[in-house]
């Protein structure tokens, strides 16, 4: 009941504030202070959920320290994602042609901070942290991460490579920077970075949701371990080994940090005496 509650009330959150984004959605003013409050919503929601029906307080969501947090992790994702961008570019498959919509990036930047938000409050907040208690941080990255990477299945142009390569370089980063840092703050701010970048700066498709239009004025071309073809940059070859990559740092620096979380092993009973007449 614990659990069904957390996900009730987050996804309650994000649900009626995905339906107003997308109602505004051709006016960038009222996405972005719309998809803002959504972010903030959620973020509500999610605190006084747990801390109800767990008694305790919300330490992965400290205030203190919350916006360098924030910005740590945008510019690791802004950063892993430019340089992804920048790679396709030096092989021929990305191509700027002039300036886009600054306005069109403003209304991306309130869109994905609601997204980056709510995803990382529903995957890793409530069901990495809880699948972790029981089965430990290995198993628990492993099916939050495949679980990640299915729910893109129905973008509207997913496919299966796409979202294999959703649960390799977003579905398990995400999960091992909450597992290095114990904080959501740091993942949101990377979900939030990787993902303006992609739509609200480089104007690419993000997850096969269709074309963006941000900053630039660009567009893809050439073999899809390339581009990523129509599902964009994030099925690319260089986009999975970009997340591998910081994957294996995150993880690395859990287990120095000692939070890698083991296996609960069940409880030995003794079997009672049983005493024959």
């Amino acid at each position: 009941m614990r659990v069904l509650k957390q996900v009730v009330a987050v996804a309650a959150a994000a649900l009626v504030g995905s339906r107003a984004v997308a109602a505004v959605q051709d006016n960038p003013w009222l996405t972005l202070l719309l998809g803002t409050a959504t972010a903030v919503a959620t973020l509500l929601a999610y605190r006084w959920v747990v801390r109800r029906t767990e008694g305790r307080e919300v330490t992965e969501l400290a205030r203190s320290g919350a916006g360098t947090r924030i910005v740590r992790g945008a510019v690791i994702g802004f950063v892993m994602f430019a340089a992804v961008v920048v790679t396709i570019a030096l092989l021929g498959g990305y191509h700027v042609h002039g300036m886009g919509s600054v306005t069109g990036m403003v209304g991306l930047f309130g869109f994905m901070a609601a997204a980056a938000v709510t995803e990382e409050l529903l995957f890793r907040g409530l069901l990495f942290r809880l699948v972790e208690e029981r089965l430990g941080t290995w198993l628990s990255l492993l099916v939050t991460g495949v679980l990640f990477g299915l729910v893109h299945l129905a973008n509207p142009d997913a496919s299966v490579w796409g979202a294999t390569a959703v649960t390799i370089e977003a579905g398990f980063m995400l999960a091992a920077c909450y597992a290095a840092t114990r904080t959501l703050w740091v993942p949101i701010g990377l979900h939030f970075g990787w993902n303006f970048a992609a739509a609200g700066i480089f104007s690419v498709v993000v997850s096969g949701n269709g074309e963006s239009q941000g900053l630039l004025d660009a567009t893809m071309s050439g073999p899809m371990l390339l581009s990523g073809g129509d599902f964009g940059p994030e099925a690319s070859l260089f986009t999975v080994l970009a997340g591998l990559a910081l994957t294996v740092v995150f993880l690395g620096l859990a287990h120095r940090r000692g939070r890698i979380v083991p296996r609960r092993r069940p409880v030995d009973v003794p079997a009672a005496d049983v005493t024959v007449s």
